[in-house]
């Protein structure tokens, strides 16, 4: 991989993998390698720089089962119940920690700025933005949200699948419309007022159509889905139609590519034998909608299935590579790497 290839990836789920796996006890592992889809030697040997590193607040339930039926032609899978603050602030504090013991060890840097972010990236440090996927440890006051900020807190996502007090997001259902619930809540507008006023990127995947249009009205920054697909491609409800893309494209704002088999193969099925042209597909379909400077990486590594093609962060060198051989020019390639994820950042957190 040339620098100019460099993977910085909108989304991934190794702070839950390793606070379910034995927590902050663990993190040195990842410096030399183990299960999942993300450590060091993987991302060295697949051109991985970075990406948004998300903390995320486990079901109470296993959810072995629902994957399972997530390989049928069709499923509706019920929303999880919904979770109250105080019983998920502890376990996003831990996964937090796990970040910051990530950095003590010098495995990544923690970045707060689109500076910082690119100096990693020219450096060949990888680079971490603290994320919140779902915001059910973020009270009403929002005062969790003032201190997860000053500990590096740059991005966030409302919803996940569960309702929180801030509004509504889309079960797993294929095949399915996001148009599917409610918007935001009065204080889930207090709540993007605040991440705007302190510069945190709103994430809008997973949220509802309604929702998503709220946050369109209400946001002053760009409109970003960290990892979503195009529904003209794939109808399942994570994924986003023409007419919210188009939305994106008219904010300046941004898509990240998920990985995970159910949201890229046309069938909607969580089954991992998707080639490679399938993921380019969605490639093309959201450059020419939203344009070559707003599309990205938004892996899902660490949360979902993704194609065995990639396998894991080792494996991003064959889609950078499959990418070149579909035409795509060493300058896009860099905007869509990297450079776009950079544009907006810099853009929302104005430095």
């Amino acid at each position: 991989m040339t620098p100019s290839t460099l993977v910085f990836d909108g989304h991934n789920d190794v702070l839950t993998r390793l606070y379910k796996a034995g927590g902050i006890g663990i993190a040195e592992g990842f410096l030399t390698g183990q299960d999942g889809h993300i450590d060091l030697p993987k991302a060295k040997m697949g051109g991985f720089g970075g990406g948004f590193f998300a903390i995320w607040i486990p079901t109470p339930e296993e959810l072995d089962d629902e994957i399972e039926a997530m390989e049928a032609p069709q499923y509706d899978i019920p929303l999880p119940e919904s979770i109250e603050a105080k019983e998920a602030i502890q376990i996003a504090i831990e996964e937090a920690a796990i970040l910051c013991r990530l950095e003590e060890l010098g495995a990544l840097k923690i970045c707060v700025t689109a500076t910082e972010l690119r100096d990693c990236l020219e450096s060949g440090k990888m680079a971490a933005i603290l994320h919140m996927e779902g915001a059910e440890a973020i009270d009403p006051e929002l005062h969790a949200l003032e201190v997860f900020y000053r500990a590096g807190l740059r991005s966030l996502g409302p919803v996940w699948s569960r309702p929180t007090i801030f509004g509504e997001g889309v079960p797993f259902r294929f095949p399915g419309s996001p148009d599917i619930g409610g918007g935001l809540t009065g204080l889930g507008l207090d709540l993007v007022r605040r991440c705007n006023a302190l510069g945190i990127m709103i994430d809008l995947s997973h949220i509802t159509e309604r929702g998503f249009w709220d946050v369109a009205e209400h946001s002053t920054h760009p409109l970003v889905a960290t990892h979503s697909n195009a529904h003209a491609l794939c109808p399942h409800v994570r994924n986003l139609t023409d007419d919210q893309l188009g939305a994106i494209a008219g904010s300046d704002g941004m898509v990240g590519v998920n990985f995970a088999a159910s949201f890229l193969r046309e069938d909607g099925r969580m089954i991992d034998d998707v080639p490679l042209e399938q993921m380019l597909r969605h490639f093309d379909h959201l450059i020419s909608l939203v344009g070559e400077d707003r599309v990205g990486f938004g892996s899902d590594f660490d949360g979902a299935k993704v194609p065995q093609a990639i396998g894991d962060a080792s494996g991003l060198r064959f889609l950078v590579e499959a990418m070149r051989n579909h035409g795509y020019d060493e300058v896009l390639l860099k905007k869509l790497c990297h450079g776009n994820w950079l544009r907006v950042l810099e853009k929302t957190w104005g430095k």
